[in-house]
């Protein structure tokens, strides 16, 4: 049976360290790996545009020495003809070893790994999840704070829809001394089964606050984010909410000076360009952090020890 990554808590703590320690020694010796995944070959399948998780899948199987074949465009597949995404799935299979996956729908990749042997790895269902941007983020945190635990850190901007929240709150959750800070406007806030099953159940601390000048001086970690114009149903709405939040220099005099500024990007103007010159601004290496992770990540579900 294939093991697949659907969702961060698919994977034990344990097994989340052991990917990051795994990352921290690619980024310290990637002659090492480089042949890892010779003969080898990776699918993305994207179902929904992508940039830095579509190339980074595909950076991180060059790195190992693999090749890659897949798609970037729904309307570039058999999906255009009608053929289920199930069917799909199973037919790529049949050429590769592994496949990274991104769709418009939640829980299509599990439907997915419901009919395909090949690991599949969820690169985003729409609102739901998005496994390896998690990965990313926590070695990001790894690397700039050199730890997993007793921090305070703030996600804000679009907390309903954004999947990259849901999965880094939950997997933060299960970590000690975690204190959550929610930062959006009232129709954007964190969808309450987050924070039923992730925070409540476990008695874990959370303020929500609209305003994030009150609570910056409290943060370690600034989780920034866009609002998705893709997620909404109409408009105005979008319109009306999508500049809530701008972090420029003058939001960061009260900010700690070892502020971590985190982003998945990719963002629209809700991080000014002049924030990037702060040192605190950590979105750029997380980018690059993304490749290693995944190069873990790919290691792992194919079973290769280097």
């Amino acid at each position: 049976m294939a093991r697949n990554l659907i969702d961060i808590v698919d994977l034990t703590v344990e097994e989340i360290d052991e990917l990051i320690a795994v990352a921290e020694d690619i980024i310290e010796n990637p002659v090492k790996y480089q042949d890892a995944c010779a003969h080898k070959q990776l699918a993305t399948l994207f179902f929904e545009p992508s940039t830095r998780t579509r190339l980074s899948f595909e950076s991180a199987m060059l790195g190992l020495g693999g090749s890659v074949l897949g798609f970037s465009a729904a309307s570039s597949s058999s999906t255009a003809k009608g053929e289920t995404v199930g069917d799909t799935v199973r037919t790529v299979g049949c050429y590769a070893d592994i496949i990274a996956m991104r769709h418009p729908k939640e829980g299509a990749p599990i439907a997915a790994a419901q009919v395909c042997d090949t690991p599949i790895i969820n690169a985003g269902d729409g609102g739901h999840c998005h496994p390896t941007q998690t990965l990313t983020d926590l070695l990001t945190i790894h690397r700039e704070k050199g730890r997993l635990d007793n921090f305070t850190v703030g996600f804000c901007g679009d907390l309903k829809f954004g999947r990259t929240v849901h999965s880094l709150v939950n997997a933060l959750s299960r970590y000690e001394g975690i204190n959550f800070v929610f930062i959006s406007p009232v129709e954007l806030k964190l969808p309450r089964y987050v924070k039923e099953e992730a925070l409540k159940k476990k008695g874990i601390p959370y303020t929500q606050t609209t305003d994030l000048e009150s609570v910056m001086s409290d943060l370690d970690i600034l989780y920034m984010t866009r609002v998705q114009r893709e997620r909404f149903f109409n408009e105005e709405d979008y319109m009306r909410l999508k500049d809530s939040y701008i972090l420029n220099p003058e939001k960061l005099v009260n900010a700690k000076p070892d502020l971590s500024i985190l982003h998945p990007l990719p963002r629209v103007n809700e991080i000014t360009v002049d924030v990037d010159k702060d040192p605190r601004a950590a979105y750029w290496r997380q980018v690059a952090n993304g490749k290693y992770i995944r190069m873990a990540l790919i290691l792992k579900l194919l079973g290769i020890e280097v």
